[in-house]
C-alpha cells in the first residue's frame, strides 16, 4: 500500500484540499480529505488524468511542417499520405513510442489509437498482418500508457471513388477481410485494449458498416463524422440523407460509439445522436489548424450527448488546450462567456470510458490509480485558485503523473523515455527528407 497525500485534489464532487489517496497495486482503495500530511506528498492539483479519446499517433510529423503554405483540409491530407508512405513497423514504434511520452508529459493517462495503417506501402501484407497494431501497443506500453487500439475499416477514395495508390496500405480489401485481420490481434500488453472504427462514410461503403458495428462487441466503435461539409454533400447526393442518418440506419450510433470532430450537424443530426446515446468527441485544436470549423458543443451537451476530447492530429499536445477551447471556442461561437463549467469541462477532459477504460478517471475508491499533479507555483499558475488552474496551465505544468498506480512522469521528467524531443526530431527530420 502506499499512501499520496495531495495538497489539492479534484473528486468527483469537485476540489478538496489535504486529501489522502492509498493506493494498492494499480487501484486507489481509499480518499480522505482533510488528512493529515503523510506519504508521498504531491504540491499543486492532483486530477484523475487526461483521456486523450482520438488520436492518429503518425500525424505527430506534420506538425509544423503544412504552416508556411496557405492550402485546405484536402492539401493538408496530401502531406498526410506522403508522410505515412515513409513508416514500416519499426518507424512507427520508435515515432509512436516518443508521441505517446509526449502525451503522458501533458497529463494523459489513456489514448484511443484511431489506427488505418495497416499494410506496406501499396498494400502489400506484412508476414505478421498486424505488424503496425503490434508496433503501436509496443510503444505505448515501453511509454507507460493505457492504449485503446481503434482498429479502423478503409475501404474507398470517396463515394463510389477507388482507393488511390497512396490509401492501399490503409485497406484490408473487403470489410469482412478487415474484420478477420482486426479479430486476430490480441495484444499482450496489460495496459492495452482494443476496439473498432468505421474512417467515415467517405471512406467505407454503407453496406459494410452494419458488419464494423457487429465487430464491436461491446468494445468501443469510433467513426469520424462530418468534419468538413464536403462529406455532407457527397452523402446527400449519394445516399439522399445526412452522414449521421446513415450511421444510425447502419445500426453504428449507440452507447458504445464516438462520433469524432461531429462539426457539421443538424438539428436532427444532433437528435439521433441524443437518441442513441453515442459520444461526440472534440479535438479543437485540430479542427482549429485545419479550418474545420467550431462543433455544436453546447447544443449536443444540452441534448444528452456525452463530449469528450482528442488531440487528433497532434498539432498541439496539451490537454489544458484541449480543455479550454472546449469552452472559449463555445464563447467566440456564441459571445457568451462561461458556457461550460468546471465540472462538465472535466467530465469531458477526463472521460476514458469513451475509449474502453470504464474505471479511469476519478480519485475515488475501486477507480484505477491513475494520478496526475499540476504545479500550482509556475509562471502560470502563480496565484491562480486551485479549482481554476486548468484555464491557466500548460502541458510544461504537468509535475508528476502516475498510471495503473505506476510513476511515469516526476518532477517533468518521463521515467521510461529518455529525452522524448531528441527521438521526434531525429525520426520526423528522417521521416520528412525532401
Amino acid at each position: 500500500m502506499t499512501v499520496y497525500w495531495a495538497e489539492h485534489a479534484w473528486l468527483p464532487d469537485g476540489p478538496a484540499a489535504a486529501v489522502a489517496i492509498e493506493v494498492h497495486g494499480a487501484v486507489i482503495r481509499s480518499v480522505t480529505r482533510d488528512a493529515d500530511r503523510t506519504g508521498t506528498v504531491l504540491p499543486g492539483l492532483t486530477i484523475p488524468g487526461f483521456a486523450n479519446a482520438h488520436s492518429h499517433a503518425f500525424h505527430r510529423a506534420l506538425r509544423g511542417r503544412t504552416q508556411h503554405d496557405q492550402g485546405t483540409f484536402w492539401t493538408w491530407r496530401q502531406r498526410m499520405y506522403a508522410v505515412a508512405a515513409q513508416l514500416n513497423p519499426d518507424s512507427y514504434y520508435r515515432l509512436a513510442r516518443a508521441v505517446y511520452a509526449e502525451m503522458v508529459l501533458a497529463g494523459y493517462t489513456s489514448v484511443g489509437e484511431f489506427h488505418y495503417l495497416h499494410h506496406a506501402p501499396g498494400g502489400a501484407r506484412y508476414s505478421d498482418p498486424n505488424a503496425m497494431s503490434a508496433a503501436l501497443a509496443a510503444a505505448a506500453d515501453d511509454a507507460g500508457i493505457r492504449l485503446t487500439l481503434l482498429d479502423t475499416c478503409y475501404m474507398a477514395g470517396g463515394f463510389g471513388v477507388e482507393l488511390d495508390e497512396q490509401q492501399l496500405r490503409f485497406s484490408d480489401g473487403t470489410v469482412d477481410a478487415w474484420a478477420e485481420r482486426a479479430a486476430a490481434f490480441t495484444p499482450k500488453p496489460e495496459l492495452v485494449r482494443t476496439g473498432v472504427a468505421a474512417h467515415s462514410v467517405r471512406a467505407v461503403p454503407a453496406a459494410a458498416l452494419p458488419v464494423i458495428a457487429g465487430a464491436a462487441e461491446g468494445r468501443p466503435v469510433h467513426v469520424h463524422l462530418s468534419e468538413q461539409p464536403a462529406e455532407n454533400a457527397d452523402c446527400l447526393a449519394a445516399h439522399g440523407c445526412t452522414p449521421t442518418a446513415l450511421l444510425a440506419e447502419a445500426g453504428l450510433l449507440g452507447p458504445q460509439t464516438v462520433a469524432v470532430h461531429a462539426t457539421h450537424l443538424t438539428p436532427a443530426d444532433i437528435t439521433l445522436l441524443a437518441d442513441h446515446g453515442t459520444r461526440a468527441c472534440f479535438c479543437p485544436t485540430t479542427e482549429r489548424d485545419l479550418g474545420d470549423g467550431i462543433g455544436p458543443a453546447r447544443a449536443l451537451s444540452d441534448a444528452g450527448v456525452g463530449l469528450c476530447l482528442g488531440t487528433d492530429s497532434h498539432a498541439v499536445i496539451d490537454a489544458f488546450e484541449e480543455w479550454r477551447a472546449l469552452e472559449l471556442d463555445e464563447r467566440l461561437a456564441s459571445r457568451a462567456r462561461g458556457r461550460f463549467s468546471p465540472a462538465e469541462l472535466y467530465r469531458a477532459a477526463t472521460d476514458h470510458a469513451s475509449i474502453g477504460w470504464p474505471e479511469v478517471g476519478r480519485i475515488a475508491p475501486d477507480a484505477a490509480a491513475d494520478l496526475v499533479t499540476i504545479d500550482l507555483d509556475s509562471l502560470r499558475t502563480a496565484g491562480t485558485a486551485p479549482a481554476a488552474a486548468l484555464f491557466a496551465a500548460t502541458a510544461s505544468d504537468v509535475r508528476s503523473v502516475l498510471v495503473a498506480g505506476r510513476p511515469v512522469v516526476s518532477e517533468h521528467r518521463h521515467l521510461r523515455v529518455e529525452r522524448p524531443e531528441t527521438v521526434l526530431r531525429e525520426e520526423i527530420e528522417a521521416l520528412c527528407r525532401p
